[in-house]
């Protein structure tokens, strides 16, 4: 398992942003954790200018030691992805980019200030066929612990993980489960009691392939 840097260490995450820059893992990444059969097979390139467009947050920042990624459990109450783990994120408003959305919702959602967080880069757009929405998602990483103001009616839960704990392949798992009326075979990572699956899973696993690419080998277990 590969364990990431001292909290001290910005070198890191200089290389993974010249990482992103410079090659993506991409869909062969993320279709390692795409539930099959997968509801249509439009690639985002094929759906980009009809569907809906949302920019979402990865947001690494240090807690109890260690790296975390926070992601969100959404309310029951939201229009899309009811009750479901989530990067946090939501649609562009107009004249926004895909950095600004991002940076903008996760303010709504999380109380996050986004002249905190640096930017590191972009990973591969994903197209949601269920909701119509392509997904951008956006890496920025902070310097200091945070302290979040969840907005109450878009989030349930925060849910804090480390990255050691999404690196290690023993917290993924996969099941058979009925979605909308269809038997699925979902891939997921485990967090505590939390399945984290589809898109969101998708996108995380593009995410730590990026991580594992910008690790230096004399750190690797």
């Amino acid at each position: 398992m590969i364990r990431i840097l001292k909290m001290d260490d910005f070198t890191f995450f200089t290389k993974l942003e010249e990482k992103l820059k410079s090659g993506k893992p991409g869909h062969f990444a993320q279709l390692k954790m795409v539930p099959h059969p997968r509801p249509g097979q439009k690639a985002y390139k094929e759906v980009e200018d009809i569907s809906l467009k949302a920019g979402v947050m990865l947001l690494l920042y240090p807690h109890g030691g260690s790296w975390h990624l926070a992601l969100i459990r959404r309310t029951s109450t939201v229009l899309h992805h009811k009750d479901q783990i989530s990067l946090p994120g939501g649609q562009l408003e107009p004249g926004e980019t895909f950095v600004q959305a991002a940076l903008r919702e996760t303010w709504e959602e999380l109380g996050v200030p986004p002249e905190k967080m640096r930017i590191l880069g972009e990973l591969t757009p994903l197209y949601i066929p269920p909701s119509n929405f392509c997904i951008y998602p956006v890496v920025a990483v902070m310097d200091s612990p945070l302290s979040f103001q969840p907005h109450p009616d878009e989030v349930a839960e925060i849910v804090e993980i480390p990255l050691d704990h999404l690196l290690d392949s023993k917290n993924i798992r996969e099941e058979k489960w009925v979605v909308r009326g269809e038997p699925l075979n979902v891939p997921f990572y485990t967090y505590g009691d939390h399945k984290i699956w589809g898109a969101t899973a998708m996108v995380l696993a593009e995410f730590l392939d990026a991580l594992r690419g910008a690790q230096e080998p004399s750190s690797a277990e």
